[in-house]
């Protein structure tokens, strides 16, 4: 049986229903964004290609993929540093394999250098790339391990930042969240594009990292910065 043209049309209008009322949500969640960043003083830009994008070159998040584009840029300062919140927008593949990635992000600057390591939720495929060889850092609280995947160049370091103080503080945190550090800051991002809430979560995310590392550690990170 032929479909009657009607339903094309149907299925058309509906699909040009749900397109207009996401960007009516998604203006809705912009404007929320920009209303209580301006409530703390800070500044909202459309964002685009560069900005944070290039500022963190030594953050995976931000090189994957390519046509890399970052939105609702929000800048301020999170006790006297830098502070970024951004849409992020990237692509892998091409054509019919082409996938579009989003994600809210949120980068704090710090005083003193740091060296890469990745903090995310544990998922089932981790299983099979541990069996493939790729590494997982485990450590002594099972908790702690079982629910993250730590990755690091340097083991040590992972071993250094994240010590009891730190298992205790992040076994806390929003399932949600992943945490990265690069070169000279602190990312903090979760899959989807965020509203205030998580980014409420995500500045006390990163103000409890940057307060839970190891003092020995930042003496001395500021020792090698001198």
């Amino acid at each position: 049986m032929t479909p009657q043209p009607w339903i094309f049309l149907l299925v058309l209008a509906g699909l040009v229903a749900f397109g207009i009322w996401a960007w009516l949500q998604d203006q809705k969640r912009q404007e929320a964004i920009r209303a209580w960043a301006f409530a703390r003083g800070w500044r909202v830009w459309p964002g685009g290609e560069g900005g944070p994008l290039h500022e963190h070159p030594a953050l995976a998040l931000l090189q994957r993929g390519h046509s890399r584009r970052c939105g609702c840029l929000v800048r301020g300062e999170l006790d006297g540093q830098p502070l970024a919140l951004f849409d992020y927008r990237y692509v892998t593949g091409q054509g019919k394999n082409r996938t579009t990635h989003r994600y809210g992000v949120a980068v704090l600057d710090l005083p003193f250098p740091v060296r890469p390591l990745r903090i995310r939720p544990e998922h089932a495929f981790d299983k099979v790339g541990e069996f493939l060889g790729h590494d997982d850092i485990d450590f002594e609280s099972a908790e702690f391990s079982a629910r993250f995947h730590v990755s690091a160049d340097d083991r040590k370091w992972a071993y250094d930042v994240i010590d009891t103080r730190m298992m205790a503080f992040l076994l806390e945190a929003p399932a949600s969240m992943a945490l990265e550090m690069g070169s000279h800051e602190i990312a903090v991002f979760r899959r989807g594009y965020a509203g205030v809430p998580h980014y409420e979560q995500a500045v006390r995310l990163l103000q409890g990292v940057r307060e839970h590392i190891p003092a020995f550690v930042v003496r001395q990170q500021k020792g090698e910065s001198t």
